[in-house]
């Protein structure tokens, strides 16, 4: 996809190569030629026949690829997501020699504290839309000046609006080194760092970077495993969720062996039908979010939409996945001394018990079960996860 980006090249900050590396104001102009290529793609889906099954269990159904491919080409307004985005504050700037776009919102309470969010797949920096105004602006939202935030949303390497990456070797710890290079340009001398599915990773590997700058972190995907010794004393609670991690082994890694092993075979359909490309991604909604299978329950079809078309206007399905073929084995969040807050909601399938999670992170300074809420829980419940980061962060701000 061609995008329009306005450059100002009056911020130049230094990274780690000791070059200059302009930060210039990105703003986004979809040519109406890829849009109307879009509606002409999706009105000739080829459809397969109808599952063999009722529900999910053979994955999307057709009459909810159809019914949201419909809405897609009938009624789905690219523009008023392009309007909104262009109006946050968009920003890119090359490190480690690849293009990273992101988000900078400053908070009109300049004693905010910066914090960097990183969102994993199949997500992007639309998950965090509802969530930055309460953050930069808590007053504005009916909270306290005290609560503020400088808020950084980057696109991950290969996601969204940041540049594919040529060549292999775009790790989880790459990336977590590429976050702390971005905050420390963008004159951050403190900030903390927050991050669900492949973003607390990320973020958890920052903290094992431990930059002097980095003064906690927060998860809201939190990998814990009880110990040998746990097993005979396992509670109800921690037994069902035993058995939900069982069951996903079974029955929900069909996308993580493909996109971990043929990232590219992947990429072909993805990128060429939007029919394949919507279901990839609707697939995980329906199987992560906390709706009982059903995601329109707690999200909009233009919500959904404008996070799928961050993966199609890009056509970046093969590059995407490749962070899978990349870190797939260090999906697992890293444990830290760092001051480290938890959030475990209901409809995350991990969801360790805080014993667990203290031996991995000994300086744990807040600990959340929520009521609702899954996987992409700032998307889905915004002003709970606000709550969570302020809890989290409240005793670590200068």
């Amino acid at each position: 996809m061609r995008q329009n980006a306005r450059k100002d090249a009056r911020e130049r900050p230094v990274g780690r190569s000791g070059l200059s590396n302009a930060i210039t104001p990105f703003q986004l102009a979809v040519p109406e030629a890829e849009l109307a290529d879009l509606r002409r793609r999706i009105a000739q889906t080829r459809w397969p026949e109808r599952e063999a099954v009722d529900g999910a269990q053979q994955g999307v159904s057709l009459a909810d690829a159809q019914a949201l491919c419909a809405y897609w080409h009938d009624s789905y307004d690219w523009r008023r997501c392009e309007s909104h985005l262009n109006a946050l504050g968009q920003f890119h700037t090359e490190i480690d020699g690849l293009g990273i776009h992101f988000l900078h919102v400053r908070s009109p309470n300049p004693d905010a504290l910066p914090l960097i969010l990183t969102h994993g797949l199949p997500g992007s920096v639309i998950e965090f839309l509802k969530v930055i105004g309460p953050l930069t602006d808590p007053v504005a939202h009916g909270g306290k000046a005290a609560d503020a935030f400088h808020v950084v949303v980057p696109s991950l390497p290969g996601y969204g609006f940041s540049d594919r990456p040529a060549r292999a070797g775009w790790s989880v710890e790459r990336i977590a080194e590429a976050w702390v290079d971005l905050m420390r340009r963008l004159g951050y001398a403190r900030f903390v760092a927050q991050g669900g599915d492949r973003g607390a990773a990320i973020t958890s590997a920052m903290a094992q970077i431990r930059p002097p700058e980095l003064a906690g972190i927060h998860l809201n995907f939190v990998v814990a495993t009880p110990a040998p010794e746990d097993l005979p004393f396992l509670t109800d609670k921690e037994k069902q969720m035993l058995a939900d991690v069982q069951r996903l082994s079974v029955e929900g890694t069909g996308y993580s062996s493909i996109q971990r092993t043929r990232p590219q075979t992947l990429g072909y359909g993805l990128t060429d039908s939007p029919a394949g490309q919507a279901a990839w991604i609707f697939d995980k909604m329906i199987a992560w979010t906390d709706s009982g299978g059903d995601p329109l329950s707690v999200l909009g079809y233009d919500e959904i939409l404008d996070n799928i078309m961050l993966y199609w206007l890009p056509g970046n399905a093969a590059s995407s996945a490749r962070l899978y073929w990349e870190s797939y084995q260090n999906f697992a969040v890293h444990g830290t001394d760092l001051p480290v807050g938890c959030s475990i909601f209901p409809g995350e399938m991990i969801r360790p018990s805080r014993a667990w999670a203290e031996r991995k992170f000994p300086n744990l300074i807040h600990w959340g079960e929520l009521a609702r809420g899954g996987r992409f829980a700032a998307f889905e419940q915004p002003a709970l996860f606000v709550d969570e980061l302020r809890a989290t962060f409240a005793g670590l701000r200068g």
